[in-house]
């Protein structure tokens, strides 16, 4: 088969589509990665798949020439990748979300083709939105909310496909804290300014003991990572900061706590590792969607959501000196996360496209 994938350029777009066509590749089938002129740098994330590029555009983007143009770029997108459909003829067309798949998912419904959409958050997100009712099947990672399609059938629940290296980790044994209470703190690929801001300030609130036990791993902005690293100086406290961890599923499997937002890979991988955590939902995501990421961890006893304007030094002193005051509720919260985990999400996406695929 040929199987067209169809991606934004995020990592929370891109690490399902990799993971995705690793595994079909290995299965014999041919990739095509459609997605817009950022494509060309992907070589290296797709190794041995063909990238074929369209125009797109992005309604939120704040440029007002850019707003006005932006419905006539999606048009071009459509006819381009319409034309290059009929070309490539797929056995299957998969989107992974973000404004790019937008107009090669719409080009593939209009022509009659099997398609899918993962959706990787509780919530449908916008450009999955656009083309929900009109594709075949949706596969979902966590338990939806709002916006759903009228034909319920079409949910599928596969879970989330995962980096190898996360999937090696799964249900890695959680080492209850005794004498050291390693934390880990990041805040997706970017980073998040408010963990700087606030945890440092958290951290000396706390009894001198307590910082005499502790050993962070914090991701940090670059342009705050010298004042976080000289705050936690001179408090005497163990950290190691970067603006960037090539091994963070290591990391999560060796922290005892993690704090982090929800995006819904962070969420897909505490559960796949199993870890407790305290999750800070970003305020200003498109349709607050990381907040049913973390109600879903919330809901099945993995962790606990806190709103960024409830997340303050003295709110999160208190549920650090909480938490690590009963090390056996930590380790059934570790418990409870893997109980989220789907780590054959890969391999059932993959069952699912070829046969969707051998429908055709």
């Amino acid at each position: 088969m040929t199987i067209v994938l169809a991606t934004g350029g995020t990592g929370g777009h891109l690490f399902p589509a990799e993971a995705l066509a690793k595994e079909l590749q290995a299965r014999g089938q041919k990739i095509v990665v459609m997605t817009d002129k950022r494509g060309k740098s992907y070589g290296d994330v797709f190794p041995g798949a063909e990238i074929a590029i369209v125009p797109s555009a992005a309604f939120s983007d704040r440029s007002t020439i850019r707003l006005i143009s932006a419905p006539f770029e999606i048009i071009a997108g459509i006819v381009v990748s319409f034309a290059k459909l009929k070309s490539i003829r797929p056995s299957a067309v998969v989107g992974f979300g973000g404004y790019p798949s937008v107009p090669v998912m719409l080009a593939a419904c209009f022509a009659g083709l099997p398609t899918a959409i993962l959706s990787p958050d509780a919530l449908l997100g916008r450009a999955n939105r656009l083309i929900m009712n009109y594709v075949r099947i949706i596969a979902a990672n966590l338990p939806l909310v709002r916006f759903l399609p009228k034909n319920s059938k079409k949910i599928v629940y596969t879970g989330n496909p995962l980096r190898p290296e996360v999937i090696a980790l799964t249900a890695a044994p959680y080492e209850s804290p005794t004498n050291e209470y390693r934390v880990l703190v990041f805040g997706g690929s970017q980073g998040a300014r408010v963990f700087s801001e606030r945890m440092p300030a958290a951290i000396k609130l706390l009894p001198e003991a307590f910082r005499a036990k502790l050993n962070i791993i914090q991701q940090c902005r670059p342009e705050d990572l010298e004042s976080v690293r000289n705050e936690y100086a001179a408090m005497g406290v163990r950290a190691e900061l970067a603006s960037f961890f090539k091994n963070m599923p290591q990391h999560i499997a060796e922290a005892h706590l993690v704090i982090a937002r929800s995006g819904a890979g962070t969420v897909s991988e505490l559960a796949c590792i199993g870890r407790p955590a305290i999750l800070v939902p970003l305020p200003h995501a498109l349709d607050d969607n990381q907040t049913p990421n973390a109600e879903a961890l919330v809901k099945v006893g993995g962790g606990w959501r806190v709103p960024q304007t409830d997340f303050t030094p003295e709110k999160i002193s208190a549920m650090l000196q909480a938490a690590f005051a009963d090390p056996v509720a930590l380790a059934e919260k570790a418990a409870a996360a893997r109980s989220l985990a789907k780590p054959d999400a890969t391999r059932a996406l993959a069952d699912l496209v070829e046969t969707l695929g051998g429908k055709r």
